[in-house]
């Protein structure tokens, strides 16, 4: 999995450290840093350098969409995600505009928060292989699709789903139930089944390994061509 540094500004210390905590259950996932002010902000953020900037709104020296738009004017690319109270569309709007790719309004679940993570990741992934796309990357990386998707069956979460799809792309070699769901901190019977439905939508293959006894292992590996 892609290690992610990420940088926390919120003025709550308490949720901060509720924050942090959530984040780094995930052991890929490194709070480098954290903030109370605008001020402490923009000094980590060009300090740290860190992948991921979860911004908190309501800060005692301004507002955080004032700090996203400065780094904007700046020429800072870096994945900036809103976690705030502010729930008014004026904010949500102006967020997206400045180049917020998500944004969680409080509460919200640990699940939730596992999803900025796996969006960060999908986000930075096409960009590995070189300085160019093709337009299957670009449209992965912008969460566009070419066609209108079948609804998902039931029981099958589309954030889940993206995470085990995730981990499979990233293993570069054959995996396990058990192994995806260590990954993805998932149960195996979890796994399995999201597992199947890749298979069966045509993101993954299925082999089985045969050993000496017993029933043979069933091992998925990412499929890198669309299928036919």
């Amino acid at each position: 999995m892609t290690r992610v540094r990420v940088l926390l500004v919120e003025d709550d210390l308490r949720v901060a450290r509720v924050n942090r905590d959530l984040l780094e259950r995930d052991p890929d996932v490194h709070v480098v840093g954290s903030a109370a002010t605008l001020a402490q902000a923009d000094a980590l953020a060009q300090a740290l350098a860190p992948d991921l900037i979860l911004l908190d709104v309501h800060l005692p020296d301004g507002s955080g969409l004032g700090l996203l738009r400065h780094w904007r004017a700046q020429g800072r690319t870096t994945d900036v995600a809103l976690i705030t109270a502010a729930d008014d569309e004026a904010s949500v709007r102006t967020a997206l505009a400045q180049g917020a790719f998500d944004y969680l309004i409080k509460p919200f679940t640990g699940a939730r928060l596992a999803e900025v993570i796996a969006r960060h990741r999908a986000r930075r992934t096409p960009l590995r292989g070189g300085s160019t796309l093709d337009q299957p990357l670009l449209d992965r990386l912008l969460g566009v699709s070419g066609n209108v998707p079948e609804p998902l069956p039931r029981g099958i979460d589309p954030h889940t789903l993206e995470r085990v799809g995730q981990v499979l792309e990233g293993a570069g070699h054959a995996l396990s139930a058990e192994e995806v769901g260590d990954r993805a901190h998932l149960s195996r019977v979890t796994a399995w089944r999201y597992l199947e439905h890749l298979v069966r939508v045509g993101r993954a293959t299925l082999d089985h390994q045969y050993g000496l006894a017993g029933r043979p292992a069933k091992l998925y590996l990412a499929r890198t061509e669309a299928p036919e």
